[in-house]
């Protein structure tokens, strides 16, 4: 975040560069810098002749480096946005040219949705003259603290669980996780700590029914609530969909396969080692002593199976809550 916060800094402060290119698998830093290059440089009257917005596949690069070349009327720049600018992937090195030598009072913004070859010539080229940003997409183990920051930076807080609950119920997909952020500070005023009640109350997201949860209970050897938990997933198979509950159980019993085969297990090392919030390190402990080693590599398999099954594969009869209760009872036992 510290690269997108000084381009974004400098472009508020109107520090503007020739070229901008935005790329990446993940578009929504891609998207925020757009909007904002396309909000802050223009005035509203300016933006009628000089501020236009091309895609990559209605275009060509003879067409943008045209428009990019072109003096501005009226106004101090002129903006050209390419959007969607990867389906140009095959005849970008013609703007090899205009990289070279840009138009100054141009600011020709590509949004790459997509990761570059920077092996060729004009990638290098554009990294020399203007500014590269590549935005990398987040690991789940990532995207609590990414939620914790992106709310410090608008004056709300978050606890560890509620922050955990959110990247479990939304994935990775920062502008789907931005959006709900956003409807709950429409909700809430600022300085707020957002709690477990509130993400249920307000996303729609069971607090006690959720694999977050049932991780938990199965840690804890609780049977009864795993059980209970599993019955509800069965009960709501769109609300829980099996290939998010195996892949989160397949996570967290890797990262305890893992911590068991360290030799430091100091909360600090553990959090370090398997890359998660210190919060949960307690959860680790707590199952690492209920589940030794060797029940943990047999618990993987376990897992895997029942992952083959939901694809249809050896599962006879099966419905999805049958597997799911399998796999806890093989979990247990």
């Amino acid at each position: 975040m510290t690269e997108v916060i000084k381009i974004v800094n400098d472009i508020k402060s109107r520090n503007f560069k020739p070229i901008y290119f935005l790329c990446g698998e993940e578009t929504y830093y891609i998207d925020r810098i757009s909007e904002l290059i396309e909000e802050t440089v223009l005035t509203e009257d300016e933006k009628a002749f000089n501020q236009v917005v091309m895609y990559g596949r209605d275009t060509s690069v003879e067409e943008v480096v045209s428009t990019a070349k072109r003096f501005p009327m009226m106004a101090d720049y002129q903006v050209v946005i390419v959007k969607e600018a990867q389906n140009l992937t095959k005849t970008f090195e013609k703007f090899e040219a205009y990289a070279s030598h840009p138009q100054p009072t141009t600011i020709l913004v590509f949004a790459y949705r997509d990761k570059p070859d920077g092996r060729k010539k004009i990638f290098k080229t554009l990294k020399d003259k203007g500014v590269w940003f590549e935005s990398k997409k987040l690991y789940e183990n990532q995207i609590p603290e990414w939620i914790v920051k992106v709310l410090k930076s608008s004056n709300y807080g978050i606890q560890p669980k509620a922050a955990a609950m959110l990247a479990e119920f939304l994935g990775t997909d920062l502008a789907k996780i931005n959006n709900e952020l956003e409807k709950l500070k429409i909700v809430f005023p600022a300085g707020h700590v957002f709690t477990p009640n509130n993400i249920e109350e307000n996303i729609g997201f069971s607090k006690d029914y959720n694999v977050f949860e049932l991780k938990s209970a199965l840690a804890n050897r609780n049977q009864e609530k795993a059980y209970s938990i599993i019955h509800h997933f069965a009960l709501n198979p769109k609300d829980n969909p099996m290939i998010l509950i195996t892949g989160q159980m397949f996570s967290f019993f890797s990262q305890l396969l893992q911590f068991h085969g360290l030799k430091d297990k100091s909360k600090g090392n553990v959090a370090k080692a398997l890359a998660i919030n210190p919060f949960f390190v307690d959860e680790i402990l707590i199952a690492g002593r209920n589940f030794p080693m060797r029940k943990v590599s047999q618990i993987v398999e376990v897992i895997r199976d029942i992952d083959v099954k939901s694809k249809g594969v050896g599962s006879g009869s099966m419905n999805e809550g049958d597997m799911l209760k399998e796999m806890v009872y093989k979990i247990f036992n």
